[in-house]
């Protein structure tokens, strides 16, 4: 597995973790629903992540659209939930329009790992 792929992964734990804390926060600190949204983001993006990593690594060593993809679902989810998130609990703008940004990222990075549907897998040995 390359250290992309690895660092997916990794990615996709961290996602789950933040999500989970980021429900409890909002059960429990702030009933804003802006961090349910945000939680439910992160928690979609996880398996996401690791998919990714999976479908890209059935492909071999090399580049994929399962990579390209994994890697805009990161930055898409990371920026989305990290933007409301930081709005809800310590009034921090990441930068305007952020969250939106966030969202094209993410809507782009599925289309793209859509495409890794295309991509011939390497014969089982």
């Amino acid at each position: 597995m390359t250290l992309f792929r690895r660092f997916l992964v990794l990615l996709a734990g961290l996602f789950g973790a933040a999500g989970v804390a980021g429900a409890a926060a909002g059960a429990h600190i702030n009933p804003d629903p802006s961090l349910a949204t945000a939680a439910q983001f992160l928690m979609l993006g996880a398996p996401a992540l690791a998919a990714a990593s999976l479908v890209g690594a059935a492909g071999g060593a090399g580049w994929s659209f399962a990579d390209i993809g994994g890697g805009a679902i990161a930055l898409g989810t990371a920026l989305f939930s990290g933007a409301l998130i930081g709005r809800v609990l310590w009034d921090l703008v990441i930068f305007p329009m952020a969250a939106p940004t966030g969202g094209t990222i993410l809507i782009f990075g599925w289309l793209v790992f859509g495409l890794a549907a295309f991509r011939r897998l390497r014969a089982a040995v």
